[in-house]
């Protein structure tokens, strides 16, 4: 099977493609190419960086916001700003305060400041947006270029965390909401009846659209976890711990992409013996991951980063666009 063959598309439904690895290994290359190579086959994609140390600004040679940014024609992309999701976030808590009027300021005040200190912050508003995107179906396809492995398994367990944590919020909802039908004559502050049930309305569907998410993230045909390694032992064994800590979430993994192998044809004492210990590990990851389909990139003798050169890393992956112009059926 080619690697290309490992997307599918469904007739008006969005694609979502996870591209994860250690740190280092060559993630966002690969995202923004795999990116640029499908908007070249006329699939309107979208590519979003969810590491906080963004580079597709600098992959793409273009500056990217916050909010999906023309690229190219069929591409836009984004980077997650932790600050601006933290600005999102206090907008919401004041809103909620809004809602009510019963509520301490001082509480209010003391959780927004906790949560700007947060460390998960970025994964919160990197989950905001996989909501925002997974149930709406605006792209073709929709790529994450994920942060280093860690950091990404944190962020995937948060449609479980979340769900959790707005279905108990639901319930203290609802037993406020009748508190205050109870005593509302004689606490008047406990806010306006109509207020009170657009708030657990708003929880409602934050929880539908979190269960929504979940079923996506879990359905092999619509979300794929592909994962980019490079033939060192270190990147081999912590991509191994990564897929069974995925599979426990569900998630499909379906390809790796080997990258910075040294080319065999070495002119060098040093390239020779880099390249004969790349042959060792790449038969390591034959035998560790042999069941997925296995893509190679050559170390190549200059820096990957501009629209050129993401078009031949693309083509290196997926076959000449120009070519072979519409490889992907849609199912459905």
């Amino acid at each position: 099977m080619a690697f290309k063959d490992l997307f599918k598309f469904k007739q008006g439904k969005t694609t979502f493609v996870f591209i994860g690895g250690k740190g280092g290994v060559g993630k966002t290359t690969v995202s923004a190419a795999t990116a640029l190579w499908f908007a070249r086959q006329g699939k309107k994609t979208l590519v979003i960086s969810t590491d906080p140390a963004h580079s597709l600004s600098d992959s793409y040679e273009r500056n990217i916001g916050y909010n999906p940014t023309p690229i190219a024609e069929n591409l836009e992309a984004l980077e997650i700003d932790p600050e601006i999701a933290m600005q999102e976030y206090q907008a919401k808590m004041k809103e909620q305060q809004a809602l009510n009027p019963g509520n301490d300021m001082g509480m209010m005040q003391e959780q927004m400041d906790m949560a700007s200190m947060s460390p998960g912050i970025d994964e919160a508003a990197a989950f905001d947006k996989f909501l925002q995107y997974m149930t709406t179906d605006e792209y073709d396809i929709v790529l994450f270029d994920t942060a280093p492995t860690g950091h990404t398994l944190r962020l995937l367990s948060f449609p479980e965390m979340m769900d959790s944590w707005v279905g108990k919020m639901i319930n203290v909802r609802r037993q406020i909401g009748s508190m205050a039908k109870a005593f509302k004559n004689i606490m008047p502050f406990m806010g306006d009846e109509e207020e009170e049930d657009k708030a657990l309305e708003d929880m409602e569907e934050t929880k539908k659209r979190i269960k929504e998410a979940r079923g996506i993230m879990a359905d092999p045909d619509r979300t794929t976890f592909k994962t980019v390694i490079i033939p060192e032992e270190m990147s081999i064994y912590e991509s191994e711990r990564a897929m069974e800590a995925l599979h426990k979430y569900n998630m499909h993994t379906d390809g790796i992409i080997v990258n910075q192998i040294q080319p065999e044809e070495a002119d060098c004492e040093f390239c020779r013996a880099r390249r004969n210990i790349q042959e060792k590990r790449l038969k390591t990851i034959q035998q560790k991951f042999g069941n997925q389909v296995i893509a190679e990139i050559p170390l190549m003798n200059h820096e990957v980063k501009g629209m050129d050169e993401l078009k031949e890393i693309g083509e290196i992956l997926y076959g000449d666009s120009k070519e072979d112009k519409a490889p992907i059926a849609l199912e459905g």
